[in-house]
């Protein structure tokens, strides 16, 4: 079975839809997890137009996407990009939580969920800049 999907992906398009289906398989897994862990409803507060809930939100799709990015220009493996980008999520997730530790005069989710748009921008700053960081650091 490996050695079918190996094939496959040793041709460029179907390394292309490899990689693409592993992003947004990834993108869904982690994003969920991200809403587990959350005190908010992330889409919910986005349809009623929560601006700081989608910034934050947003920064998580970037970071995780970009930490997808690296582990796929690394050019290993499809096998390794799904590994790193593993590990990838786990130093953004662990990121976040120290974000809400280190600020305890408020808690970050409640002050989003307010619609705090700076607290959104700086949670989505730091997903952003943590996921060039986390990525460069991967190889």
């Amino acid at each position: 079975m490996q050695g079918d999907i190996d094939l496959l992906l040793g041709h460029p398009l179907g390394a292309l839809l490899g990689y693409f289906a592993v992003a947004i398989l990834g993108l869904v897994i982690f994003l969920s997890i991200f809403e587990m862990v959350t005190k908010y409803n992330c889409w919910e507060e986005i349809r009623k137009g929560n601006l700081a809930v989608a910034m934050a939100t947003g920064g998580k799709i970037f970071g995780i996407c970009n930490v997808l990015r690296f582990s796929i220009e690394s050019g290993v493996s499809i096998y390794e990009t799904m590994k790193w980008s593993v590990v990838g999520f786990l130093l953004l997730l662990l990121a976040y939580f120290l974000f809400e530790f280190l600020t305890p005069v408020f808690s970050i989710d409640d002050e989003i969920a307010a619609d705090n748009r700076a607290v959104g921008l700086i949670a989505m700053l730091i997903s952003v800049s943590l996921s060039y960081v986390i990525g460069a650091a991967l190889f």
